[in-house]
């Protein structure tokens, strides 16, 4: 099947949770067979070539925090064009005529809308092709609202109602329009299903492979004693970041050791004397293994949590809250659950001092965890091309 796959930024660079949930989608269509051809944007600064089956429509600013006067013309547009600010900010007529003369030039089984930040492309499709599929990675108005309840500043308060509004109407009416929709959780699924009968979750499998290594280095080996990983640039994110500072901080012994790895953390430099603030790291294994245990204080946001797939794939303990393992169910051994913040620290504390990790109990579990993500991946390979497969050709 040939498939045209929309999507914001060209995901092969993994850089956020959005690229490596596309690039799965993508992957796991290719593996089946299908010929997928992928049109977006390329974040500007990267350097990565334009395959044979990658459209690019441009060079843009993907984080709005370092747009420098970008999200001043993206408000501007939103108002003008009354889309959400999300939308308008991928919004560009080389878009819109890339997929025009693609569409006029070639046929396509179907069409693949990957987030409904490229909601304005929906009127385009519906008059050239009948089979739609819309992948929501979250259900982006409750994200929003989330963010509205969390602040007090009434400018700040109207901005995100406004765009939970909007953004509703655009993910209400891409999962009308489509033949089928895909979500990343149950709980996303079942607010879609009231709009599209034809909507299903998908268990997104971890992008990293298991690295026995991270478990057999000797406890005296690791350079740090909790790795937190992110991308603090999204601010449901960095909700959860500073949730772990302002509550779950003050509960560490000041001995510990904390690394922080991803990009828009910055305020986190020498803030705290135990506390180094390490960027963007080019290897997300390699920073989790030099960790004793794994910190994921996710408190908002929807769909699934990349990291807290990675962090499995890591063979490390891992304290999460249960915001941070939404979407994952029967989940592997050496996970521990933590809503409050009192609680995180003293689990989390107990696991970075905990000595009792035999050679055998390690490789144990590191065994568990490789069969678990192992069977995901097949599960998610399969319940793509069963999907696909059901619209027939």
């Amino acid at each position: 099947m040939k498939i045209l796959y929309l999507t914001t930024v060209i995901p092969t660079s993994r850089k956020t949770g959005g690229e490596i949930a596309s690039q799965n989608f993508i992957d796991a269509l290719k593996r089946n067979g299908h010929d997928v051809v992928v049109i977006a944007y390329q974040r500007l600064g990267d350097i990565q070539q334009e395959s044979k089956n990658e459209i690019i429509v441009g060079k843009r600013h993907i984080e709005s925090n370092k747009s420098r006067l970008y999200p001043l013309l993206w408000m501007g547009d939103s108002l003008l064009r009354k889309y959400p600010y999300s939308a308008a900010k991928y919004y560009s007529l080389n878009y819109v005529k890339s997929v025009k003369n693609i569409l006029s030039n070639d046929t396509y089984d179907a069409v693949i809308v990957d987030h409904a930040q490229i909601c304005w492309i929906a009127d385009l499709l519906s008059k050239k092709i009948k089979k739609i599929i819309f992948i929501a990675h979250n259900i982006e108005h409750e994200v929003y609202l989330t963010q509205c309840q969390n602040t007090h500043n009434p400018l700040t308060k109207y901005i995100y109602q406004r765009e939970a509004t909007l953004i509703q109407t655009c993910e209400d009416y891409l999962a009308s329009l489509a033949i089928q929709v895909w979500t990343l959780t149950p709980h996303d699924s079942k607010y879609f299903w009231k709009l599209n009968p034809n909507t299903q979750a998908f268990d997104l499998p971890s992008s990293l492979n298991i690295r026995f290594n991270s478990w057999q280095h000797p406890v005296s080996s690791k350079k740090f004693d909790i790795g937190i990983i992110g991308s603090w640039t999204w601010n449901a994110n960095m909700l959860g970041l500073k949730w772990f500072f302002q509550q779950v901080y003050p509960h560490l012994p000041k001995n510990l050791s904390i690394h922080v790895a991803g990009k828009g953390a910055e305020w986190l430099s020498g803030e705290y004397d135990n506390v180094h603030y390490c960027g963007f790291v080019p290897d997300v294994q390699e920073f989790m293994s030099q960790a004793k245990a794994i910190a994921i204080p996710s408190v908002a946001g929807g769909g699934i949590q990349i990291k807290t797939l990675d962090a499995i794939a890591s063979g490390l303990p891992i304290v999460a809250t249960p915001t941070a393992l939404r979407g994952i169910f029967e989940y592997p051994a050496g996970i521990e659950v933590a809503e409050q913040a009192d609680k995180f620290a003293d689990i989390l504390t107990d696991l970075v001092t905990k000595t009792d990790f035999t050679e055998n109990s390690r490789i144990s579990l590191l065994e568990e965890r490789k069969q678990w993500l192992q069977l995901r991946q097949q599960q998610f390979t399969t319940k793509v091309n069963n999907a696909i497969n059901s619209l027939g050709y």
